[in-house]
């Protein structure tokens, strides 16, 4: 069963080509508007890889692209312009759906279709995917009086179609600042920034600053989650200042920031080693169990993205489901944690009675 993977030689795309094609034995397409980057990676694969010229603006390349595969991987973007351009045109020649980004606006698209006996999982990647999966595989028995606290950051490059999606995902459909969620709601303002803070696993003087993602409130709503709070951590004040000021000065389109947003991380780099922290933590509310937590730790996490992509297609392969899902609801998040525990990107830890996961290496 062939797997077509758009952007598949990017900093998401090459990650996914390269797990997919050495595992499960299904042929794999690499498409992309440069065929001498798709070629190349293709040469390194091996026979199993085919790469192949492929423009999304362009309706007939796209669609010959995906026509046979039996799952269309998207890792191209920005993904807020992309928007379902991909998806419809998987849908169309009868192919599986796997988006490495997505959010609200493209699952509300795809959700406006008539019924579909494909599969169709968005948010496969990182922020979202990750921010959900991990979380969830550390719920307890009483979610009602369960506290989840999220960090999620730390300094990595940040590529130029990174930096748009970045920019555009602004908004109510991406989620709320200072925000918590509590007893069933957002409750707006209601948690602070945390300046120049020491952090577990994060190193001291970070800034930690609250935004419940819209994700983050569907995974509280769906599960009953008595409170949720959710932070982006940075090592200086550079990103969260060149965001403020893209989107305060450049409201109708603050991508023309994205250089500006890509510098900002480099700076970062330049005094600090790359490391992307998840640290999810679990409290009991009534305080009747100590807190359990789990941590991942990757120097890319483009590349991390590239092997929740490779493990949601898999899955979508092996699975008889149908229909429009988010990854962290699609995918299983024990198995999950256990294929990132054994992957070499990968640094993890867990912690807590609770967890149901076994011991993991560190």
């Amino acid at each position: 069963m062939t797997i077509a993977i758009l952007g598949g030689y990017g900093a998401v795309g090459a990650t996914a080509a390269r797990r997919l094609a050495a595992h499960g034995g299904n042929p794999v397409r690499v498409g992309g508007r440069n065929p001498r980057s798709a070629s190349a990676l293709c040469e390194e694969l091996g026979d199993n890889a085919s790469a192949h010229a492929v423009d999304l603006t362009d309706g007939r390349s796209l669609a010959t692209f995906c026509a046979g595969a039996a799952v269309v991987l998207n890792c191209a973007g920005p993904s807020y312009r992309v928007l379902d351009t991909v998806a419809l045109a998987a849908r169309a020649v009868g192919a599986h759906y796997v988006d490495v980004a997505g959010d609200q606006p493209l699952f509300r698209r795809l959700g406006a279709l008539p019924p579909s006996d494909r599969l169709a999982v968005i948010s496969a990647g990182v922020m979202p995917g990750l921010t959900a999966i991990l979380p969830r595989g550390l719920l307890g028995d009483d979610p009602a009086r369960t506290g989840v606290d999220l960090y999620v950051g730390g300094p990595v490059r940040i590529t130029p179609v990174s930096a748009q999606d970045i920019l555009l995902a602004t908004g109510p459909d991406f989620g709320t600042p200072l925000a918590s969620w509590r007893d069933g709601e957002v409750v707006q303002g209601s948690v602070s920034p945390q300046w120049n803070v020491s952090l577990p696993h994060f190193g001291p003087a970070v800034h930690a600053l609250p935004y419940l993602t819209t994700e983050s409130a569907d995974f509280a709503r769906h599960h009953g989650i008595g409170e949720v709070r959710s932070y982006s951590v940075y090592v200086s004040e550079r990103i969260p200042t060149t965001l403020a000021t893209a989107w305060a000065e450049s409201p109708d389109d603050p991508t023309a920031w994205a250089g500006e947003l890509a510098k900002a991380a480099t700076e970062d780099l330049s005094e600090h080693a790359p490391r992307y922290t998840i640290f999810v933590r679990r409290r009991d509310l009534d305080e009747r169990n100590p807190p359990a937590w789990r941590l991942l730790q990757t120097t890319d996490p483009y590349r991390l993205s590239g092997v929740v992509a490779a493990l949601t297609a898999q899955a979508v392969l092996a699975s008889e489901a149908t229909g429009l899902h988010s990854a962290w609801r699609f995918l299983d998040p024990h198995e999950t944690w256990a294929a990132l525990s054994g992957d070499p990107l990968c640094h993890t830890e867990t912690h807590g009675p609770a967890s149901p996961a076994p011991q993991l290496k560190a």
